[in-house]
């Protein structure tokens, strides 16, 4: 079981370094830049929100941010403020201001302390900022296979860039509380724009509170 794992991440790992290289979506950069000036009022004209509740833009993976973009405009996947700007969106739109936010360096960013999470003052004595890492890392790299958790770098890779040609989603540097917020919304059914598969809400499903903070703390670390 553990040599198929590692071969996977490995091949994973492989496919996405490849794909980084170049982007697998075909649109201008230019173009999308000029398109996302809109974009910057919620998440930042390089990419880079300032608000924790908007997401960070840059680097992540061009197909990833179309497949989203079409689930926005398509009602797919619900919020207020975006699917009406989807609407607003061509085929040939989304393709360029996805190549130009995927052209964008993400900022450096750090694993937040417990304090900071939203979590229950029972819950939050629990853990220190040491352990929260730990245990963060502990799910990521590892997962949980007693309760059938898959390791999140497994898909996401170890460092959190994603795999451009499954359109697996960049994660790192992304801001802890946009990330526990769509673990809590896939885990609700909130969120359902993982399709016929349910790989998000699967797993999503199973982690506790604690695990979901943990997690996207990690996960605002990882460089």
């Amino acid at each position: 079981m553990k040599i198929r794992i590692v071969t996977a991440c490995v091949l994973l790992i492989a496919t996405a370094t490849a794909a980084q290289a170049e982007s697998l979506i075909d649109g201008s950069i230019e173009a999308g830049k000029a398109k996302s000036m809109t974009c910057g009022a919620c998440h930042g004209m390089e990419g880079n929100s300032l608000s924790p509740q908007w997401p960070n833009l840059a680097g992540q993976n061009a197909g990833y941010i179309v497949e989203q973009l079409q689930a926005f405009k398509d009602g797919t996947r619900s919020e207020l403020t975006m699917n009406p700007m989807a609407m607003m969106l061509s085929e040939e739109d989304m393709r360029n201001v996805a190549v130009y936010y995927e052209s964008l360096p993400a900022a450096a960013t750090a694993v937040r302390v417990p304090a900071d999470m939203n979590l229950e003052d029972g819950e939050k004595e629990k853990l220190t900022l040491t352990s929260s890492v730990a245990l963060g890392k502990a799910l990521y790299i590892g997962g949980d296979e007693e309760r059938k958790i898959p390791a999140c770098m497994s898909c996401h890779g170890p460092t959190g860039r994603g795999n451009p040609a499954a359109n697996y989603p960049s994660l790192h540097g992304q801001h802890a509380s946009y990330s526990a917020k769509q673990l809590r919304d896939y885990a609700s059914g909130a969120r359902t724009s993982d399709g016929k598969s349910r790989q998000m809400r699967d797993i999503a499903e199973r982690l506790t509170n604690v695990e979901i903070e943990v997690i996207a703390s990690y996960i605002q670390g990882l460089k």
